[in-house]
């Protein structure tokens, strides 16, 4: 998750090395090319005396890649997965929907055309060509939630629909498909629940029993060989992935890794593949818009790709020339893996068209040259001069043809090997794939794939969008109340006004850019900051949260009882009791349905962000409820450390209540308002902060304790969504 941090420094090969990774990570994982055809030979032949010194100075045996976890260096596409995305949990059938979510990334063929006036801003049901599916995923369930309360990112996956059974239930849905599946590991989680052991011993055991395949080490520039050397103890081998990618030292057990590259025009070689060929390193760039870079140095390095759309419930997706320059790259890479992983690699191969780069794969009795046009004007004649034996067949395997007009254009005596021209296209911006192979070593599968390719690349890439799609968002409406003609008890009328409704998000990652944040009925797209004048009918809105007692009786005169009890009531007993002393104290673990289902049986209903806002703030736009100045005495004490005591009673501070009397709506516990959803993700406002503060880590969910402030909470499912430091206040109408 960190953002970018680029070093230029001069390196053994005589010229400069840009070191493209993240902070905190080890420079050098992408090595500059040669600066043109000239250079080559010299500077391969620099890359390859320092490959083999630095193979023996770390004694490398490459031994890991022979005896475990044979996939990795196939997994070419995979997306970082939201746990909460809609496709993947149905929260109404309290199912996980795996073959839904993996069908998002398949070809439409009936999807009807795009149309070319196509608007930016759409209610979105589908990218039509899709990027023919995923080899694994990385499903992430903790940030940016996690610090909501103390829950540690392993009580995050523990929370998961169906707990730890789920979750493995979920991860061989996945593997029944063909798909790998890799979970986070956040290691700047030092401030929620204590495990009370090591860190690689608590991931790994966890892993083993969801049945999971590996882990990202989040932030990490590498990831320690404690991990590594425990799933082998536990007989479950992880394959490991550092978000900075490896360091040299640890190559020998860390077979992934990202790429935060900083592009140049001419393709970087990845350092790490570069020195072992089955490494795969799986380029990253989640905000991005426009992905030809990411592709194209992927597809010139055999590596891969993280195609991430949900990005923390935010729909960055992949435009669909992206998405089909994907699709086309991804099913030749997956034909092609058993050369994609080649010693004999050789980068920069020359060739002859300017702008136009290479990659040879050589194999046994075949090679393959992976291609692509940097430059935005096609590039159609002659492609490269090779060294090859005329007997061979030669294909365009990008578009799935047989080439027959190769020129010769020198022998070598009575030997078979010559001198060769090919001649084939490729598009601006666009992608090149020469095979030649002995033809009494093909088989059918090749011709198959051929057709599939000719077929694939009728139409041009240029022909496909490049627009950026902004999901439209829709507010779950809180039903109206009961229209009561006299104040209900305990609760303060609020008069009506045109109120000033003015607001942001903090969420850590986000920009002021279209499709963050959340989108008022008002809106024509989510946005960050929000000002609206607004009608506020006068209504009635709870003094004080809903405390335990209040909650009890609830329970006890309706019997109520929520379909998924996971994490209900968490800090009640057994028997239905909530701890000594905790009569006042607002209750909590109590999801938004549980929460709309307390008010409607009081003929009430849970308030509006904008009425819950000019109740706490009153007419003067203060900051907070009681003036513009933060004073902690109006607050509860924070709590700075890994256990929880509980929140502070609902009455306790009476100083910190707002000019029309409501107390207790800041610095105690989140409170409930409006849920939001679009096609990929549910979330929820939460307004007025709590009393919890994790320490040790900028990335814990922030607190919206400024009253111009409100806080995205992505929701999935009841024990995930259920929290010790979110409660609820009812509203109601007026008559």
């Amino acid at each position: 998750m960190w953002p970018k941090l680029v070093f230029a420094v001069s390196g053994l090969f005589g010229f400069a090395i840009t070191f493209c990774g993240t902070i905190g990570a080890k420079a050098g994982e992408c090595i500059p090319g040669p600066r043109d055809v000239t250079a080559f030979p010299a500077w391969l032949s620099n890359l390859t005396e320092w490959r083999h010194s630095t193979l023996v100075k770390l004694k490398y045996n490459g031994s890991v890649y022979d005896k475990f976890l044979l996939w990795t260096p196939s997994t070419f596409t995979s997306p970082q997965v939201m746990a909460h995305d809609r496709y993947l949990y149905d929260p109404v059938q309290g199912e996980y929907t795996v073959e839904k979510f993996l069908n998002d990334f398949k070809t439409r063929s009936n999807a009807p055309p795009v149309p070319p006036s196509r608007t930016l801003i759409l209610s979105y049901f589908h990218l039509y060509n899709r990027y023919n599916g995923v080899d694994s995923i990385l499903l992430w369930h903790s940030y940016p939630n996690i610090g909501i309360d103390n829950r540690n990112q392993f009580d995050m996956l523990r929370s998961l629909p169906g707990g730890i059974d789920g979750v493995h239930s979920l991860v061989e849905q996945f593997h029944s498909q063909g798909v790998k599946v890799l979970f986070p590991y956040n290691p700047w989680d030092q401030g929620t629940r204590n495990e009370g052991k090591m860190d690689y011993m608590t991931l790994t055991e966890l892993l083993k029993q969801v049945d999971a395949d590996g882990f990202n080490g989040d932030t990490m520039s590498y990831v320690s060989q404690d991990f590594w050397s425990q799933s082998v103890k536990n007989n479950h081998p992880l394959a490991i992935e550092p978000e900075g990618g490896p360091q040299e030292t640890t190559l020998h057990y860390t077979k992934m890794g990202w790429g935060y590259w900083k592009f140049e025009f001419i393709p970087c070689v990845d350092t790490y593949k570069w020195l072992e060929p089955r490494h795969i390193t799986h380029i990253c760039e989640r905000w991005q818009m426009n992905h030809t870079n990411n592709l194209q140095n992927a597809y010139f390095n055999g590596i891969g790709f993280v195609s991430w759309e949900n990005v923390w419930g935010i729909w960055n997706g992949m435009s669909d020339r992206d998405a089909q320059a994907l699709f086309r790259i991804s099913t030749i890479m997956r034909y092609f893996s058993h050369l994609l992983v080649s010693s004999d690699w050789e980068p920069h191969t020359p060739t002859l068209q300017s702008g136009v780069y290479a990659s040879k794969w050589p194999g046994d009795h075949e090679t393959l040259w992976t291609l692509v046009n940097r430059l935005p004007s096609d590039k159609t004649g002659n492609q490269m001069e090779i060294e090859v034996d005329h007997t061979w067949s030669f294909y365009d395997c990008y578009h799935g043809t047989e080439l027959e007009n190769v020129k010769k254009t020198s022998a070598n005596g009575t030997v078979a090997v010559q001198k060769t021209i090919v001649s084939f296209p490729i598009e601006a911006l666009g992608y090149g794939c020469f095979f030649t192979i002995d033809p009494s070593k093909e088989n059918t599968t090749l011709k198959s794939f051929l057709a599939h390719m000719s077929a694939l690349t009728k139409k041009p890439l240029a022909s496909y969008s490049t627009e950026h799609v902004v999901l439209k968002q829709t507010m779950v409406v809180n039903e109206p109340s009961m229209h009561h003609s006299a104040t209900p008890d305990g609760m303060v009328k609020i008069p009506a006004s045109l109120f000033n409704f003015t607001v942001h998000g903090i969420e850590i990652e986000q920009g002021n850019h279209l499709g963050v944040d959340f989108q008022y009925l008002w809106e024509q797209a989510p946005q960050v900051y929000h000002s609206h004048l607004t009608n506020i009918s006068a209504f009635y809105i709870d003094k004080y949260p809903v405390t335990n007692s209040q909650y009890k009786e609830f329970v006890r005169k309706s019997g109520y009882k929520p379909k998924d009890t996971m994490n209900y009531l968490h800090d009640w007993s057994s028997n239905g009791s909530y701890p000594d002393g905790w009569d006042k104290k607002p209750v909590t673990w109590i999801d938004i349905d549980d929460a709309r289902s307390y008010c409607k049986s009081l003929d009430k209903r849970l308030p509006n962000e904008w009425e819950w806002q000019y109740a706490a703030q009153g007419m003067d736009n203060r900051m907070y409820p009681w003036g513009n100045s933060w004073d902690s005495k109006r607050v509860p004490t924070p709590v700075k450390g890994r256990d929880l005591p509980g929140p502070a009673d609902v009455d306790s501070h009476p100083s910190g209540a707002s000019t029309f009397g409501v107390q207790d709506m800041v610095g105690n516990v989140y409170q409930w308002t409006n849920e939001f959803m679009d096609e990929h993700t549910r979330k929820a406002v939460l307004r007025g902060g709590s009393y919890y503060q994790p320490q040790g880590s900028h990335w814990y969910l922030p607190q919206p304790y400024r009253l111009d402030e409100h806080q995205k909470f992505l929701l999935m499912a009841p024990g995930m969504d259920r929290s010790a430091t979110i409660g609820f206040r009812c509203a109601a109408d007026v008559a």
